[in-house]
């Protein structure tokens, strides 16, 4: 049995890193195939036969906090003989590195457009060492988009980066009655059963662009059309609430507030059709999730999810989010059952080809394949 470190600074904690991260670790670590041994600074614990390894962080000062998990990490992994490390965070060395972000002055200067702080320069300074000194023998990314940025900022071989999408468990949504929670979840929120459901899902509604939906559907209702936009999730309601009433839409919109995983499901099943216009996105985990209900989408092409978006057949994909006339022109399109059933059959079609199983299969053939070459070649 081959012992593998996996390093994340919170393992199965709030946050779509962490929660992927103790997915796949919890699902490797089920197959008994190998001994996992998880680095972290906090951590959820699993059923899994996993062992856990506290690695201290100093924050403050803030600029430490990343140089010094990957050190202490480093010296940790050192005193145990493993056959692969892989990380989900910056640290100096591992055999995979799993990217869900972007390059972290990328993100900083293009998305945040904001100067370089002391912090942001070390983390950067980590990860440049990872990537370039790190004798790292592949790179993940969670979506071509991803993949395009990390190469645009570091020069390296593309052949060492692969694409895997994140997953999803199709069971999650099959063992529930969908015609059941549909009534049951409209019956709770006021919605009548012919009236088209817009579900809307995020923890932060400006990025997630909120405001470009808002006034997409003020044209939608300026046409007459019948609608009722969900909006659930953390963010600033009370702002929102006086864009939707400004919009002229108020009454046709409803904010749930912040929902658990089983509630959000249910309103997945209980909706139509999933928008989100974000600003950027390194995938969008609910964008697949919405699919797995059969649901189509309206994204923005920041949207790393777009991988799996094909035009007009299950979903569409916005690359002017202040269109709000071309938006709602696709907003109502699928507000139209007879166009709409196809779509939805498609996305779920595209959800089976995207479960956790699948995303197991691949990180099990990357790590068959790195050991085999350690143990040819013992010097790598």
């Amino acid at each position: 049995m081959q012992k593998i470190a996996v390093v994340i600074p919170k393992y199965g904690l709030l946050g779509g890193a962490e929660q992927f991260v103790a997915e796949l670790t919890d699902r490797l670590s089920a197959s008994k195939a190998h001994d996992f041994h998880v680095y972290a600074n906090r951590w959820e614990k699993s059923a899994t036969p996993t062992t856990f390894h506290r690695v201290p962080i100093i924050s403050f000062p803030k600029f430490l906090t990343t140089p010094s998990f990957a050190y202490f990490t480093g010296q940790q992994i050192k005193r145990n003989n493993f056959s692969l490390v892989h990380s989900h965070e910056r640290i100096f060395a591992a055999d995979v590195f799993t990217m869900h972000g972007i390059p972290h002055r990328y993100w900083v200067r293009h998305i945040r457009r904001k100067q370089m702080s002391l912090y942001d320069l070390a983390t950067a300074w980590v990860e440049k060492k990872l990537v370039y000194e790190g004798n790292c023998k592949k790179f993940i990314a969670v979506s071509s988009l991803t993949k395009d940025i990390f190469l645009q900022e570091y020069k390296i071989n593309s052949g060492l980066v692969d694409v895997i999408h994140p997953g999803v468990d199709l069971l999650d949504y099959a063992k529930l009655d969908k015609v059941s929670v549909r009534n049951n979840i409209r019956r709770e929120l006021g919605i009548n059963n012919t009236d088209p459901v817009i579900f809307f899902a995020a923890m932060n509604f400006e990025i997630k662009g909120l405001d470009d939906v808002l006034l997409s559907l003020a044209k939608l209702k300026a046409q007459n059309r019948k609608f009722r936009l969900v909006v659930a999730g953390k963010g600033n309601i009370k702002k929102y609430k006086q864009l939707a009433k400004d919009a002229g839409i108020i009454s046709d919109v409803i904010f749930t507030g912040p929902v658990n995983k089983e509630k959000i499901i249910k309103m997945y099943l209980a909706s139509d059709l999933y928008i989100m216009l974000s600003k950027f996105d390194t995938f969008g985990m609910v964008v697949l999730e919405a699919m797995a209900a059969g649901l189509p989408v309206i994204i923005s092409s920041n949207v790393g999810a777009k991988d799996l978006v094909q035009e007009g057949k299950n979903g569409f994909i916005i690359n002017n989010t202040s269109d709000s006339d071309y938006i709602a022109a696709r907003i109502a399109l699928l507000c139209d059952e007879n166009i709409r059933r196809p779509l939805s059959q498609a996305a779920y079609q595209t959800a089976t080809q995207n479960t956790w199983d699948q995303v197991v299969a691949k990180y099990s053939e990357i790590y068959a394949s790195i050991i085999a070459d350690r143990q040819s070649n013992p010097g790598l």
